[in-house]
């Protein structure tokens, strides 16, 4: 049986560049070359595409100065591949399905998932519209709360708007709308703290999110599948030590966070595991998610889950969360990428 032609997109323009590219090292090291002949396809931080030819195990940090050819993706499903651009000559390569790794603006805000829809090949993840609304904060909260899934009180500031800080109820997180990770977030505790944080925000978006605090245990749950036939692995609970939860800022992550720890599986009753992952389904569908997302959530004293976001393209490096909750659970991430690949292939999984 021939092996399947599979293109790995990563890198990218976001600030989530370098987590996209351990990722994309990641899943080489999990891609049974049995059943997959992979294509690496790497984005500069300045947005140039790239055949990554190097050696079987991935692209590293240093990437772009490896052995690497121009290349774009074609929009033109006769195409259905890839057009490889050399001295004044092309050649194409032809994929039968994508799987993009790319984390953060323009990689899982749809704008991907567009251009892979126009090239007509199969693609892991969700798609343009879902990518979109989870990516925008405020319209999943809006979404979730009419699928009567709790999320935080919480007000948008664009770029005219005209906030008054005494209005809000602190403390309050004050964060980009569109953007992934904890880049520009900052815990504000008093109104005269406002204004900078919406500055550090807007460093990464023009659209600002201020959402009060939720008093709870912060957690998540991984999702894999399509429609009604969902996997949820097993749900983890991140324990802090100080500050609020930052994710892919250390200088070396692998080694852990400097004030986080994420215990998976969470310590909490079986009564809550199971709410938090009947939670994350609901969501999931009501967002119109396919593929694969992982549901960040809140837990609170009382019992009720409150949504925080979805992360439609999770991380899927050494550290990250969505690998271990899904290992927990039973599934390896070899068998994560193939149930994932036969999701884009076939809409269920082997």
């Amino acid at each position: 049986m021939p092996r399947l032609k599979v293109g790995i997109v990563f890198g990218g323009r976001s600030e989530e560049h370098p987590v996209s590219v351990k990722s994309a090292r990641e899943v080489a090291r999990n891609l049974d070359p049995e059943k997959y002949d992979p294509f690496y396809i790497g984005i500069t931080k300045n947005g140039a595409w790239k055949l990554y030819d190097g050696d079987g195990g991935g692209p590293d940090a240093e990437w772009e100065n490896g052995n690497c050819r121009p290349v774009v993706l074609s929009p033109d499903s006769d195409v259905h591949g890839l057009l490889t651009l050399e001295q004044g000559s092309y050649g194409t390569v032809r994929l039968d399905v994508v799987l993009p790794v790319l984390h953060g603006t323009l990689g899982e805000d749809g704008a991907m998932q567009g251009l892979l829809e126009l090239s007509g090949i199969p693609y892991v993840g969700c798609d343009v519209q879902s990518s979109a609304l989870c990516m925008d904060k405020s319209l999943a909260y809006v979404v979730a709360r009419s699928a009567g899934i709790a999320t935080p009180n919480f007000w948008t500031v664009t770029t005219d708007d005209i906030l008054d800080p005494a209005q809000l109820t602190y403390p309050v997180f004050v964060k980009p709308a569109r953007s992934g990770s904890s880049f520009g977030v900052t815990k504000v505790s008093r109104p005269e703290e406002v204004p900078s944080a919406v500055e550090a925000a807007r460093q990464y978006d023009s659209k600002v999110l201020i959402e009060e605090a939720v008093v709870g245990s912060e957690i998540g749950c991984a999702i894999l599948g399509n429609g009604s036939d969902l996997i949820a692995g097993e749900v983890d609970r991140i324990a802090l030590s100080h500050g609020f939860f930052r994710i892919h800022q250390e200088d070396t992550p692998e080694t852990g966070s400097d004030n986080s720890t994420a215990i998976v599986p969470a310590d909490i009753p079986e009564e809550s595991r199971l709410l938090v992952q009947e939670a994350a389904r609901t969501v999931y569908r009501a967002l119109g998610c396919r593929g694969l997302s992982r549901v960040d959530m809140f837990l609170k004293e009382d019992g009720e889950v409150v949504l925080n976001e979805v992360n439609t393209l999770p991380g899927m490096t050494s550290y990250s969360r969505y690998p271990r909750m899904m290992a927990a659970a039973g599934l390896p991430l070899s068998e994560v990428i193939d149930r994932a690949v036969s999701l884009a292939l076939t809409g269920r999984p082997r």
